[in-house]
C-alpha cells in the first residue's frame, strides 16, 4: 500500500523506510562503552539473524552512527565475509551493508562496531545533567528509544514487529553506576579501571523498548513485590524522594498481575528518575524511566493531586509491562491501543489504590480535555493509516490517550468488568511475545461477551468526533455529531453505535438499564418512573442534551446525581454554550445551583473555573469589574466555609477545590482579601511553609499582583528547590506575573537557563497570561526559528497550545493564526490546527457573549 506523506503531499513507497523481511534478528549481544565528558560512545553488537531469503545485502536502520566495521559469520560454518560497501542513508536512517554474492539461507551472525554521540536532543542515547549537593555538575548517559531512536544508540532492525532477545554489556567509569532492561548478571575491572557491566538476556521485545543509564545514580534497596525486585533509581542525594514510588509501584505490580492473571514478565523492575526527559515517563520493560517530578516527591510537601499525577504516570507505566512489552503492535498505527489501555488501566488501578480519590470521577475532566478537541473539525480518527514512522507522532495526543482510555471504559462498562477482564487475559495470553492489531483485542473481547465489540468499536475508533444525545420527554433519543463550529464537518464522523445505561432520578431505586443505539434515532426507558438520566454513571463518550424542563429538573436533583453525572450535566452544558447552542446565562444559572446546594466536587467546579477563565479573557473592559463582582458573588461563599487550611470535614478531593476556588477568587475575582492573605503567607514561607494543597494557588495569585520582589523570591525558590514539584511551582509562577520586564525575563530565561523538557512549557504559560501574551507572542515569532534546534521537536506544538489564549482582541488572534499558518512545524501539524480552531471558537464566543456579559453576570450571579 502506497500512503501519502502528510508533510509533503507525496506519495511513499514503504520499501523506502520499511526494512526488507528477508533478514530478522533473533538476539543482539552489545557492548556500550559511553565517555560522559566527551559525549561520545563506541559500541560492539553482535546480531544473531536468519537470513530467509534469497539476497545479497543486509539493510538495518542507524542514525547518527559511523559503523567502523562490519562482519557475516554463518553459524553454520563457512567463510566469514565483509561486506564490499556500507552506505548510510541520512534521510531513512538505514545502513546498507552490500556482498559481493547473495547470502546464504539460515542462521548467522552480523558483527559491527560502530561510534556515536551522546547528543542534547532526549532521543537515542543522550546526555543529561544534574547539580549534585556540593554544586558540581554531573552528567548521566540515558536513553529515550521510542518510536525510532535506538538507530541513534545501535545499529538495528528498529521496527516494533523485528522482536528479538538483547544481552547489554555496558563499560563504565568506576564511581559510575549503569541500569538496563535486565539484572546485571556479572561485574568486573579492566586493566585500565573501566568496570564491565553485564546484564542478562530479556525477554522477546522490540527495540524501542531497550534502556540504558549511565552515571552518579544511587538506587533503594530492592523491596520484593511477590518475588520481582524493586527499585527507585535517582540522582545522588534524592533517595529521601522515593518512598511513595516504591509504594505505588508495588501496588500496581500486584494488581495487574492479579487482573491480567499472567505474572510480571520481566525479571526486575527499577524506576529510573532522569533529569532530562522530553516526555512523562517510558515503559522500558523492567528499567521504566521517568521525570523527577513524576516520580521523586516528598509526600509531606506534596498537593494531593501531585501524589496523584505520580501514581498515574507509575501505574501507567507498569500497565505497559503487559499492555505493550509482552504484546506490542505490530506498526505505529497501533500505539493507540498501547496508549489507551495503559490509560484505563492506570485509573483502575489508582482508583483501586486510593479509592477515595475518586479517580473516575477526576478521569471525566481527562476525557472532557479529549472532547474538546474532538469536537473540531480539525479532530482525527483514534487509529488512522501510518506510513512512515514519524507519521505516528500525531498520534501522542489527548485523542490517543484520554478519548482512548475514555472509549474502554465505556465499553468496559456496557459489557462488564468481569467479562472485559476476561476478554483482556484472553488478549494477553493469546499473543503473549508476539505482535497484534487492534482487531486482535477486539476478537478476544467478543469471544468473552458475545457482543459485536468490533461493529460497536470501529464507529469510535476508525472516525473521529462523537454523537450529542437528545432526549425529548417521551424517552425518544436521536444521535447527531457534535460540533463546536454548528455544523459537521472535517474528521468528524456521522453515526455512531451507542452503548447507552440509563436510570431514573427520584424513583427511589439505583437501578441502571443498557441499550445500544445503532440508528439515527431511537426510544429508550429507565428502570422507574421519574426524571430520566441518559448516561447514567457518567462513562458515556458522547453528549446529553435534555429538554428547558428536564434540564430545570435535574438541577433540582443535582444531589441525587453521582459526582460524575453532575459533572456530566455542566460540561455538557458549557460545550452547548462554546457552540452557540445555548446562552451563557444557562451555564451560570447551573453555576449558582452548584453554589446553593453547597457541591464539593472539585471536577464539577473545574467547568465552572474553565468557563470564568474564558470569560476572563474575552470581558471588554468596562465589564470587568461586573465580572469580578460575580466570581465574588459565586466563589466567595464557598471560599467562607472552605477557608485557607485544611479541615477536620475535609475528604481526599477537598483541598483540590479549596485551591481552585482560591486561585480563582485572587486572581479573575480580584478578591482583596484574598490577595492580601495570598501575600502574608508568601512572605512568611521561609519560616511558615507553604501547604503543598494550596501553594501553588497562593503562589499564583501572588506572581499575578506582584513585583519585582515577589519575582526574585519565586526565582530564587526555582533555582534551590527542596524538591522536582517545588522546582515546578516556582517556575510555573515566573510566568504569571504582569509586568512587561519580567514577562521579559522570563521569556529569557526559558531560552537559556531553563531546561529543555520544561521550556516550552514555560513559553506556553506566557502566552497563555492574559496580560502578558500579547508581547510574548512578539518573542515566539522573533525566536521562532531557534525553537527547532533548542527544544524537542514533540514540545513545539504544545508550546503553541498557549496561543489559543490570544482571542482579545479579534485582530491578534488574526496576526497568529496567519503567522502559524504560514510558518508550519516539521511535526504536529494537525495538532496546530486543532489549536487554531480552537482559538477561533475562543473568538466567536466573544463576539457573541463579550457585550452583554456584564449585564449577563449581573442578571444571574448578582443580588437575588
Amino acid at each position: 500500500m502506497r500512503t501519502s506523506n502528510p508533510d509533503t503531499g507525496v506519495a511513499d513507497d514503504p520499501a523506502a523506510y520499511r526494512l526488507p523481511t528477508t533478514v530478522l534478528p533473533r538476539h543482539y549481544r552489545l557492548t556500550l562503552a559511553p565517555d560522559l565528558g566527551a559525549a561520545t560512545f563506541a559500541g560492539d553488537v553482535e546480531i544473531a539473524l536468519s537470513v530467509e531469503g534469497a539476497s545479497s545485502s543486509i539493510v538495518l536502520n542507524a542514525a547518527e552512527l559511523e559503523i567502523t566495521s562490519a562482519t557475516l559469520r554463518p553459524d553454520g560454518g563457512g567463510p566469514e565475509r565483509s561486506p564490499v560497501s556500507i552506505t548510510l542513508d541520512e534521510r531513512e536512517e538505514r545502513a546498507v551493508l552490500a556482498f559481493d554474492g547473495p547470502l546464504a539461507d539460515g542462521p548467522a551472525t552480523l558483527h559491527l562496531t560502530f561510534t556515536g554521540i551522546l547528543n542534547d536532543k532526549l532521543h537515542g542515547f543522550y546526555r543529561s545533567t544534574f547539580t549534585d549537593q556540593a554544586g558540581v555538575e554531573r552528567v548521566i548517559a540515558t536513553t529515550q528509544m521510542e518510536s525510532t531512536d535506538a538507530r541513534r544508540a545501535f545499529p538495528c532492525f528498529d521496527e516494533p514487529e523485528f522482536k528479538a532477545t538483547f544481552e547489554v554489556t555496558l563499560v563504565i567509569d568506576d564511581g559510575l553506576n549503569a541500569y538496563s532492561n535486565s539484572p546485571v548478571v556479572e561485574e568486573s575491572v579492566r586493566p585500565d579501571g573501566k568496570r564491565v557491566v553485564h546484564f542478562s538476556p530479556t525477554m522477546v521485545m522490540s527495540t524501542y523498548l531497550v534502556a540504558f543509564v549511565v552515571g552518579p545514580l544511587e538506587h533503594t534497596d530492592p523491596v520484593d513485590v511477590d518475588g520481582v525486585p524493586l527499585r527507585v533509581v535517582h540522582p545522588l542525594g534524592k533517595g529521601h524522594l522515593t518512598e511513595f514510588a516504591l509504594d505505588v509501584g508495588a501496588h500496581a505490580l500486584r494488581f495487574f498481575a492479579d487482573y491480567f492473571d499472567i505474572p510480571y514478565p520481566g525479571d526486575k523492575l527499577d524506576m529510573v528518575a532522569i533529569p532530562d526527559f522530553a516526555a512523562g515517563a517510558m515503559e522500558n520493560l523492567g528499567c521504566v524511566t521517568y521525570r523527577e517530578s513524576a516520580l521523586l516527591v516528598d509526600p509531606a510537601t506534596a498537593a494531593r493531586v501531585e501524589l496523584e499525577r505520580i501514581a498515574d504516570v507509575v501505574c501507567h507505566e507498569i500497565a505497559h509491562m503487559w499492555f505493550g512489552d509482552l504484546v506490542t503492535m505490530k506498526w505505529w498505527n497501533g500505539i493507540w491501543l498501547n496508549e489507551a489501555f495503559a490509560t484505563f488501566m492506570e485509573v483502575l488501578a489508582v482508583d483501586a489504590y486510593r479509592p477515595d480519590w475518586q479517580r473516575w470521577v477526576s478521569f471525566g475532566v481527562e476525557r472532557e480535555a479529549a472532547m474538546a478537541v474532538d469536537g473540531l473539525h480539525a479532530t482525527r480518527p483514534v487509529e488512522f493509516p501510518v506510513g512512515r514512522p514519524e507519521e505516528a507522532e500525531g498520534m501522542f495526543d489527548v485523542l490517543t490517550y484520554q478519548k482512548g482510555g475514555s472509549v474502554l471504559r465505556m465499553l468496559e462498562q456496557f459489557i462488564g468488568p468481569d467479562v472485559f477482564r476476561e476478554g483482556i487475559h484472553d488478549y494477553l495470553v493469546t499473543h503473549a511475545y508476539a505482535n497484534t492489531e487492534t482487531r486482535d483485542l477486539w476478537d478476544a473481547l467478543e469471544r468473552s461477551s458475545g457482543r459485536p465489540v468490533a461493529r460497536i468499536m470501529d464507529t469510535w475508533i476508525n472516525q473521529g468526533g462523537y454523537p450529542l444525545l437528545t432526549v425529548d420527554g417521551g424517552g425518544a433519543v436521536t444521535q447527531q455529531p457534535f460540533s463546536y463550529s454548528g455544523d459537521p464537518g472535517g474528521a468528524i464522523g456521522s453515526r455512531w453505535q451507542v452503548p447507552i445505561l440509563l436510570r431514573t432520578i427520584g424513583s427511589g431505586d439505583d437501578l441502571v438499564e443498557s441499550g445500544l443505539l445503532t440508528a439515527p434515532s431511537g426510544t429508550v426507558a429507565g428502570p422507574g418512573d421519574g426524571e430520566l438520566l441518559v448516561n447514567a454513571g457518567g462513562s458515556g463518550y458522547y453528549r446529553v442534551a435534555y429538554g428547558t424542563d428536564a434540564v430545570t429538573r435535574l438541577a433540582a436533583s443535582l444531589g441525587e446525581l453521582t459526582p460524575l453525572e453532575r459533572y456530566n450535566l455542566v460540561s455538557d452544558t458549557w460545550a452547548a454554550t462554546l457552540a452557540g447552542n445555548a446562552p451563557l446565562a444557562d451555564l451560570l444559572r447551573l453555576a449558582r445551583a452548584l453554589g446553593d446546594a453547597g457541591e464539593g466536587d472539585p471536577s464539577v467546579w473545574s467547568v465552572v473555573i474553565g468557563a470564568l477563565g474564558l470569560m476572563d479573557r474575552v470581558a471588554p473592559e468596562d465589564g470587568r469589574a461586573a465580572l469580578a463582582a460575580g466570581v465574588r458573588a459565586l466563589l466567595g461563599p464557598l471560599v467562607a466555609v472552605l477557608g485557607w487550611e485544611p479541615l477536620p470535614t475535609d475528604d481526599e478531593r477537598t483541598p483540590s477545590l479549596r485551591a481552585g476556588a482560591l486561585l480563582t477568587l485572587g486572581t479573575i475575582g480580584e478578591d482583596g482579601e484574598v490577595r492580601a492573605e495570598a501575600a502574608r503567607r508568601f512572605a512568611a514561607a521561609d519560616t511558615h511553609p507553604l501547604h503543598g494543597d494550596t501553594a501553588t494557588a497562593i503562589v499564583g495569585i501572588v506572581a499575578a499582583h506582584g513585583g519585582a520582589d515577589e519575582y526574585e523570591a519565586c526565582l530564587a525558590r526555582y533555582r534551590s528547590p527542596a524538591t522536582p514539584q517545588e522546582e515546578n511551582r516556582y517556575l510555573d509562577a515566573l510566568s504569571g506575573f504582569r509586568d512587561p520586564a519580567l514577562v521579559d525575563r522570563t521569556f529569557d530565561l526559558a531560552m537559556t537557563e531553563v531546561r529543555s523538557q520544561d521550556a516550552p512549557f514555560l513559553i506556553r504559560l506566557l502566552l497563555w497570561n492574559r496580560h502578558a501574551g500579547p508581547a510574548t507572542w512578539a518573542r515566539v515569532e522573533a525566536a521562532w526559528d531557534e525553537f527547532p534546534g533548542k527544544f524537542p521537536s514533540s514540545t513545539l506544538p504544545r508550546m503553541l497550545d498557549g496561543a489559543r489564549g490570544l482571542c482579545s482582541p479579534p485582530e491578534l488572534a488574526a496576526e497568529v493564526t496567519a503567522f502559524i499558518e504560514s510558518h508550519p512545524l516539521a511535526a504536529g501539524g494537525r495538532t496546530v490546527e486543532q489549536i487554531l480552531e480552537r482559538l477561533a471558537m475562543s473568538v466567536a464566543f466573544g463576539r457573541r457573549e463579550g457585550p452583554g456579559l456584564a449585564a449577563t453576570v449581573g442578571d444571574v450571579l448578582g443580588p437575588s
